[in-house]
């Protein structure tokens, strides 16, 4: 199909030019790029078990990231798991999207904030300390992030945790 649609656009161009010789080869381009937008998004249903398994991979590097290296590397990226799991970061990120709903920097925000609610519940540190422990370079980023994903401020997610306990 890739070759026929090249083809044409080819016999098309060879062809003395006339009015409708601009429109009809836009056409096949389009064509040939509809066809290599349907190759591609099909690759993501007929490779379930792979996919899958990528995911679980992924998932599972996530919950390991911050038990490992406890953020001494800075947060973790998309290309950071990317490369785990041997994709590229686009490929990667159309992949989780497609197979979760969500984006894999929402996935991965999404586990920053658990791991960051967990230490905000289990310690009195300062809530800089928190961020420079997660890997942020900057308390403000963190605090910005954990608002967007929660709502709420860790300020705020740490009074109603106290309120909660007495």
């Amino acid at each position: 199909m890739f070759i026929e649609c090249l083809d044409r656009i080819k016999n098309e161009i060879e062809h003395p030019v006339d009015n409708h010789t601009a429109e009809i080869v836009a056409s096949h381009i389009q064509v040939l790029l509809d066809y290599l937008s349907r190759f591609y998004e099909r690759q993501f249903i007929t490779r379930r078990k792979v996919n899958s398994d990528v995911l679980t991979k992924f998932e599972k590097a996530l919950k390991e990231y911050y038990a490992d290296s406890n953020g001494k590397d800075g947060v973790p990226t998309v290309n950071y798991f990317a490369e785990i799991v041997n994709l590229t970061p686009g490929y990667f990120g159309d992949l989780v999207k497609k197979e979760t709903g969500k984006t894999a920097q929402e996935l991965i925000s999404l586990r920053i904030i658990e791991f960051a609610k967990q230490q905000l519940t289990a310690t009195d540190d300062d809530i800089s300390i928190v961020a420079y422990d997660l890997g942020f370079q900057y308390p403000q980023h963190f605090s910005r992030m954990f608002k967007r994903v929660t709502g709420i401020s860790p300020t705020q997610f740490r009074k109603q945790i106290s309120i909660g306990y007495n």
